[in-house]
Order: C-alpha cells, then structure tokens, then sequence
C-alpha cells in the first residue's frame, strides 16, 4: 500500500510562515550536503617497485594540499575557505563554503620514506612512494638436487 500525503498545493492554511521558516531551516542546513564531514575516496596499489595511493580530490589546486611525514605515517590535508559576496548590495543571506580533510597512511617498513612524489592531474592526487631496494621483487630459478 502507498501512502500520499495531500496538501492541496497550501504549505500550512493556519501560519504559512511558520511552515516557511521550518522548511528553509531544514532544507538549508540538515540536509545540505555542505555540513556533511568528506573524505576523499582512495585507491592504493602495490606494483614491484612501487606503493600508488591516489585520492579523488576535484575542485582544489595544487596549493591546496599539505602533504607531511611524520616518522612512517604519510599525511595529506587540506583546508579551503571560500566567500560569495557582492559590494554594493544588501543580502538577507550569504553563503560561506569551508571544506577540510585530512588522511594518513601508515608506510610500511618496506617504503623508501626518502622517495615520495606528489602529483595532482584533472582531480586526482597521485602519491609514488618507491620501495626500498631490498624490498624489491626478487626472482631466481631454484635447481633441483
């Protein structure tokens, strides 16, 4: 069974305000994405020589990113503060943007911690952390006594 909820196009027939301000309260703040806490999503390989750990980051600059190590954990945040306003005239309402995050990694004991490269392409922050020599991929044929 469905349920429909009519109003016959009327917010609230006793106070229209009241509904108005709930409405805008509600729409502007709990379920605007803006206030919701976001993580960029990441994707980490492993090749023989190499650890890739790329984050999905769109929208910032290169500038943006503050990349750290500290000890073996590997850190990027990043904070961004923007402003929408106009001289001249008078708002009954601005809006602020403000979005930060921080990720850290932990490095294995087989990262070369001296070797790290950052680069950041069409939204992507790339991360190359080369292996250490020793940790490398061996391979050699074992014969048969």
């Amino acid at each position: 069974m469905t349920l429909v909820k009519f109003n016959n196009g009327q917010k609230n027939a006793v106070n229209p305000w009241f509904s108005d301000v709930f409405d805008s309260l509600i729409n502007d703040s709990v379920l605007n994405d803006r206030f919701v806490a976001k993580t960029p999503a990441v994707n980490i390989a492993e090749t023989e020589n190499e650890f890739h750990i790329e984050l999905a980051v769109p929208g910032l600059k290169k500038e943006d990113f503050k990349i750290s190590l500290d000890k073996n954990v590997l850190s990027v945040s990043t904070e961004k503060k923007a402003e929408n306003v106009e001289e001249g005239k008078k708002y009954s309402k601005r809006e602020y943007t403000y979005s930060s995050f921080v990720r850290s990694f932990t490095l294995p004991e087989s990262a070369d911690q001296s070797k790290i490269a950052a680069e950041y392409t069409d939204g992507i922050l790339k991360l190359n952390v080369t292996k250490k020599e020793e940790a490398k991929f061996q391979t050699r044929e074992i014969a048969v006594k």
